[in-house]
């Protein structure tokens, strides 16, 4: 296995790029993914590893897998590259997916978390970690604001973008769906008149979360069955939206029998 031991190396470079811009990631089709787990998790998930850099003073050991493509870096080359803190001397690029709503494969009685215009790649890592947590049916994202294959995603949800059947959609093209399956849907919304824990999430269901700076857009509060709220009895009156969406799946999975 050959060693690369500048940072100057173009592969190395081309890394950083893929690492920086969303565009570097669009035009290759390629993302980031560092650390063992979370390579076996999109592996384990069927996505095609492209190449794979090992820092064998970090990790010895041998790999689970056999990559096509592999090399061999130096520490300080691996420092360059690497975005978690806790190293184990792995990164890889991935080829990513691009699951559409028809392809989706749902339970008996499915649940799913939509997420309208989401912001912070740190809050989606950690609903994705959340829908892996409760084994939930899939997670919709509609029109998002920021790149679904973003490191740090990958990074706050430890791997789970890969664990969880994730699409990217349109608001109408969710919503048509969501009537099409019989999917009953439930915008958050601070004016609404029930909480959380009051409606049937036993049910196909469909939670509905919005931005932490202005919730849900109109189409949604107009176009969902029905909205609900957490209660608030403090001097805020909300959470963050990784918090709430957490309250309101396990609320999901409570009614469910956790089943």
């Amino acid at each position: 296995m050959e060693l690369i031991a500048s940072p100057q190396n173009p592969k190395i470079k081309n890394v950083v790029r893929l690492l920086e811009k969303a565009s570097e990631r669009k035009e290759q089709n390629l993302t980031v993914v560092e650390g063992e787990r979370e390579i076996e998790l999109a592996l384990r998930a069927g996505y095609k590893l492209h190449t794979l850099f090992i820092c064998k003073e970090l990790h010895p050991a041998p790999l689970n897998f056999s990559p096509e493509h592999s090399w061999e870096i130096s520490k300080v080359v691996f420092d360059k590259i690497a975005y978690r803190e806790n190293r184990d001397g792995l990164v890889a690029l991935i080829v990513p997916k691009k699951l559409r709503l028809q392809d989706l494969k749902l339970s008996s009685n499915p649940f799913i978390i939509v997420l309208e215009a989401v912001e912070k790649p740190g809050n989606l890592g950690a609903i994705l970690r959340t829908a892996d947590a409760a084994h939930i049916d899939a997670v919709i994202i509609c029109d998002p604001q920021t790149d679904l294959y973003n490191p740090n995603v990958i990074r706050s949800g430890i791997g789970c973008l890969f664990s969880n059947q994730v699409v990217v959609c349109t608001s109408d093209e969710a919503i048509n769906w969501l009537r099409q399956k019989n999917i009953r849907t439930y915008a958050t919304a601070l004016t609404a008149t029930h909480f959380y824990h009051e409606v049937n999430l036993a049910q196909p269901s469909a939670v509905v979360m919005g931005t932490e700076a202005t919730g849900l857009s109109n189409k949604w509060l107009q176009e969902a069955d029905d909205q609900i709220k957490i209660p608030m009895r403090g001097q805020i009156d909300s959470l963050n939206v990784s918090t709430s969406t957490a309250i309101l799946v396990f609320e999901a999975m409570r009614q469910r029998g956790f089943q």
